[in-house]
């Protein structure tokens, strides 16, 4: 049973299978994917978490932009890698198939879901926000009980009821408004957010009449997103204070080092275009080269941007949901503050768009290879797209916006996406070692980390002591009990970076796929031990559904009885 297990897919057989019968258009091209790219990677995070890491970090948060864009670039190699060798539509989960064997194929592919369509629900919740203050803008109200899920005006309403109205924040006044006002049925408010269930059926049905069609759309949004920040950029030189960036960073390493996580997400997205590679002209030559721009494009402008707002203002006033459209109303260009608040609806649009051709498409992999139901390999005849896997997308995506907080899903989709980037790095280490690698047309730059990761560890620990005392201190003084329960994924950071130490100096591993482990883990551990444990569960869950379908109706399966 454990060599059913871990049963692989050669390269060649992935993409015989891949030619046999998809019947997707192969109809991008590199600016193509470069758009589709920078669409999930400028969303929801440069609109908005971007005013709550510089409120921490201050000015310097530009550098952390670029040193996380650094680390980015580490795994983007590994995708790029992957994706020349295996230029099939599925992602790090095809990838993992072709690396790890079947069940770590499953688990990947299920916390891509997480990624993904659970992500999508994030992004579809905060266009709602965005658009309904938009409406506002134009003095048009949607009542609130139909622009919010319903646990946000449930709380509200419990916080008045134990501590007065002087106790609510103005967000809560808005929940308990929602409250008040919604009508009941047998007692009970109805609630729920109905422009995220709308705009999540729209790009559903987007992306089912065709990738092409997406496509359009998608660089439309982009050109009028990318137009606008680069107004925000121009406008924004003329209303730079050169005082305003001193001090440069006002809490230290600790402040700027905060936002990592945060900084992190805003670049999430570029592997979303590795999903689409069969729908690619020249999916091992474009692929890579899309990723590298993307990031490269993005990088520019969250620098630039960032320095232009913490100019503009003070980083202790950018503590804000929509900073581009503060710091126009700060300095009393309320014309330009309209104009982002409407960019920002077509900004977080194209994230959703992208997010939603990706979902399906791993789905309809998974399916092909009979870890999943047949129906959610279905082609369209007429719109060449998955169908069937767009529709229930569509679905898991549409019914959570409408009922459910942004706040459960968010370290959620954190957690998954770290996994699958700590899991493709790792693959490549395996195609190394196993010769996979030169079936590559595009290859990882080879750095042999025989010694320098080793090296690297005693680097750290030296620097740490020297300039970490604080924290070995707070170590010093904590019970054995309390560091398992609340540092033990620090714990697991350094022990796994010991452990790649010893198998880099026994089989020669590159340097670049293993720092690009060490950073994605080091950055899951911060997440917190219970978003860890959600995770646990959710692949507990998807474990399940394997046994039950997935391992007996494998097509690896299948071709082994008939033997």
């Amino acid at each position: 049973m454990m060599n059913k297990l871990f049963r692989k897919k050669s390269v060649d057989q992935i993409i015989a299978d891949a030619q046999k019968g998809t019947g997707l258009a192969k109809v991008l091209g590199v600016r193509d994917l470069v758009s589709l790219g920078i669409a999930a990677i400028v969303g929801a995070g440069i609109f908005s978490t971007i005013g709550l890491a510089s409120y921490e970090g201050g000015p310097a948060i530009s550098l952390l932009f670029i040193f996380v864009a650094f680390a980015c670039v580490f795994t983007a190699l590994a995708y790029a890698q992957f994706a020349s060798t295996v230029p099939v539509s599925g992602s790090a989960y095809t990838y993992a198939y072709v690396a790890f064997g079947e069940l770590f194929a499953w688990i990947i592919g299920w916390a891509l879901v997480l990624e993904y369509a659970v992500s999508n629900t994030v992004v579809a919740i905060s266009w709602s926000q965005y658009f309904v203050s938009m409406l506002e803008g134009f003095g048009m109200h949607i009542p609130k009980w139909l622009a919010m899920a319903p646990g946000y005006a449930i709380d509200a309403h419990e916080k008045f009821l134990s501590a007065g109205m002087n106790a609510l924040s103005a967000s809560d006044k808005v929940g308990l408004h929602a409250y008040l006002s919604a009508p009941r049925v047998g007692g009970v408010p109805i609630i729920f957010d109905l422009p995220a269930g709308l705009i999540t059926v729209l790009v559903t049905w987007l992306v089912y009449i065709g990738i092409k069609e997406s496509q359009r759309a998608s660089n439309i949004m982009v050109a009028v997103k990318i137009g606008i920040i680069l107004l925000v950029i121009a406008g924004g030189m003329f209303f730079v204070k050169p005082e305003n960036w001193t001090p440069f960073m006002p809490n230290g390493v600790p402040g700027v080092m905060g936002s990592v996580a945060a900084v992190f997400f805003a670049f999430i997205g570029f592997d979303s275009i590795s999903t689409t590679a069969e729908e690619c002209k020249h999916p091992q030559r474009d692929l890579p080269r899309a990723m590298i721009l993307c990031l490269i494009i993005c990088t520019i402008l969250y620098v630039a941007i960032t320095l232009v707002l913490t100019g503009m203002v003070n980083y202790t006033e950018l503590n804000v949901k929509d900073p581009l459209a503060f710091v126009f109303k700060y300095v009393g260009f309320d014309e330009m503050a309209g104009i982002v608040s409407v960019t920002s609806v077509v900004a977080i649009t194209s994230a959703l768009v992208v997010y939603q051709l990706a979902q399906p498409r791993i789905w309809m992999t998974m399916s092909r290879d009979g870890l999943l139901w047949k129906k959610f390999a279905r082609v369209h005849p007429k719109y060449k797209t998955p169908s069937f896997a767009t529709i229930v997308t569509g679905v898991v995506v549409a019914v959570p916006s409408l009922f459910f907080k942004m706040d459960f899903f968010v370290d959620l989709t954190s957690v998954g996406t770290f996994f699958a980037f700590i899991l493709v790095c790792a693959g490549v280490l395996y195609m190394d070692y196993s010769g996979l690698s030169a079936k590559s047309k595009f290859r990882v730059p080879y750095i042999n980390g025989k010694y320098l990761i080793g090296l690297g560890f005693i680097i750290a620990w030296i620097i740490l002591y020297r300039y970490g005392q604080d924290t070995l201190q707070e170590w010093r003084k904590m019970p054995w009990l309390e560091i398992a329960e609340h540092k033990s994924l620090i714990l697991i950071f350094w022990l796994v970076w010991v452990i790649l130490a010893v198998m880099g100096y026994k089989y020669k591993f590159s340097l670049l796929p293993v720092t690009g482990i060490l950073i994605n883990l080091y950055l899951m551990s911060q997440l917190g031990a219970s978003n860890w444990i959600i995770f646990l569960v959710w692949l507990a869950v998807g474990l399940v559904l394997y046994f039950i379908y997935g391992y007996k109706h494998s097509r690896l399966n299948v071709r082994e009885n008939k033997k």
